[in-house]
Order: C-alpha cells, then structure tokens, then sequence
C-alpha cells in the first residue's frame, strides 16, 4: 500500500488517541511514523499535526486551563526544545530510534503498571519535568510522558489535567514550529505531507470527542499503552 495511505491511518489514530484520552497524538505518530518516512521528517510532520489539532482541544477544555499550575513547566520546556531540534539534526538516526523506543516503552510500563508516586510541591520539579519535555519534544516530538508525570504528582483532576496539557503542548509545540522552521527542517516533503493528512487528522478529532461519552477512554488508554510497549521494543531493537 502506498506512504500516503498509511500516513492517513496513523494520522486517524493519533488524533482519535488524543482526543479521547487528552494525549498520545505524538507518542502514538513516533511510534509508527519514523518507519514509513524517517525521524527526520516525522518529527516535524507529527509537531506539525499535534499543534493543529492541541488548538482545537484547547479550546473545548479551556474553561478548566490554569497558567499558574503550568507556567513553570512551560519556560523549563522554551529553554530546551532548541536543543532537542539540534539533537535531531545531529545525531544518526540509528541512536535515536532506539532512544525514542526506550522513552516509549519506559513511559508505556510506567502508565500500565500504575506506580504510586509522591506529591510533588517544591517548584523546582516543574522546571525539571519542563527542561526534560522540550528536550524531548524538539527531538522526537514526544514531550508528554515527563508532564503527565508531572500532573499525576500534582493531583490534578480530568478536566485539569486536559486542560493544563493541551494549553502545554499548544505552547511548546508553537515554538517548536518556529524552531524546527529556522533549522529548516520544515521541508517541502513535510508541508506536502501535512496537507494530505488534514482531512484524516479531522476525521481522527471528531471521532474521539464524538464517542469519549460511549467509549471507556481508560480501557482504550491501557490498549494504546500495550500497542506503545510493543512498538517501542521494536525500535529498541532496530540499533541491534
């Protein structure tokens, strides 16, 4: 089947994925991405995709959106996503597939497995949780797992927890448009890509905020959870 028809499969299911569970549109894009079209333009294809559609998600949720539980994360995240687009630029593609396959996996155990984790109040760990994700969102366009961590440390509801990660993502994932565009690797390959997959990404948001209220989003959450283990063991192993 051709690059563009499974483009549009996974595009669906990112956005579905997102808009169901509140995340997942990159982890669930860089899982499936790098082996159709490379992690050099599925990076920015995915960074691309994800702001679309955190804007529309922000705008649902954004009565329960507080700057002030965020703030911190968000800055920690501007001072490092240009060195995670730099990290993608630099490094062979052979060591960082299997890096993203190990934070994919890692975060994926870490969700199934329910770990109980201290409350965190001194702010010094949203800075760091921040620092971690704009590394990992300029890299790999996966800054998700160390927030959500985040949130679950901080005990916020589900309409806070929505509603602080798309105003997050929303943020960093603007920037990282603007850098990844000065580095150039917004690329015509990348923009031509984007627009094909416009009318999936549409198709996948409709349908997840569509059926969040017939669909039980912790049981697809735990199955898209499996689905990130298994493939991120698959690029674990592709350094092997």
């Amino acid at each position: 089947m051709s690059t563009i028809f499974w483009l549009l499969i996974i595009i669906f299911f990112s956005g579905f994925t997102q808009s169901l569970t509140g995340f997942g549109s990159g982890l669930v894009s860089m899982a499936l991405l790098p082996n159709i079209i490379g992690v050099r333009t599925a990076v920015p294809l995915a960074i691309l995709v994800a702001t679309t559609l955190e804007f529309f998600l922000f705008l649902r949720y954004r009565a329960a959106f507080r700057l002030k539980s965020i703030w911190r994360v968000t800055v920690a995240s501007f001072v490092s996503l240009p060195l995670g687009v730099w990290a993608l630029r630099s490094i062979d593609e052979k060591i960082l597939l299997p890096i993203l396959g190990m934070i994919m996996t890692g975060y994926a155990l870490y969700a199934l497995f329910n770990f109980k984790l201290p409350r965190l109040e001194h702010p010094g760990w949203a800075y760091l949780a921040g620092f971690i994700a704009g590394l990992l969102g300029g890299a790999f366009s996966a800054s998700s797992p160390p927030v959500i961590i985040y949130a679950h440390c901080r005990g916020w509801d589900q309409e806070e927890f929505k509603g602080n990660l798309q105003g997050f993502f929303l943020l960093n994932d603007i920037l990282a448009i603007a850098t990844h565009g000065l580095a150039g690797n917004l690329t015509p390959p990348v923009l031509s890509n984007f627009l094909y997959v416009l009318p999936a990404l549409a198709l996948g948001y409709f349908a997840g905020t569509s059926l969040d209220r017939y669909l039980d989003p912790q049981r697809f959450r735990t199955i898209v959870l499996i689905l990130l283990a298994v493939m991120g063991v698959r690029l674990i192993t592709l350094a092997f």
